[in-house]
């Protein structure tokens, strides 16, 4: 899941990546990067025990971009 947010007159041009990854043991991880849109950014793996347990973590973080203006 790729989101954006761009604000041409703030100088803002940020992007959000959400990924699903499994893991070796079963697990699953959840692998985020973010930062200026043109640069690598950050990045951050969260390890789940299920798959829907990385979904729904997936789908609770796209929430809360939503409202910060993501698309």
């Amino acid at each position: 899941m790729h989101l954006t947010r761009t604000e041409p007159n703030a100088n803002l041009h940020r992007f959000y990546r959400l990924e699903i990854v499994p893991g070796l043991f079963g697990d699953w991880g959840l692998v985020r990067n973010w930062g200026r849109i043109g640069s690598y950014g950050q990045v951050r793996t969260d390890w789940y025990d299920t798959k829907a347990e990385a979904k729904n973590a997936r789908f609770e973080l796209h929430m809360k971009k939503a409202k910060r203006g993501y698309e």
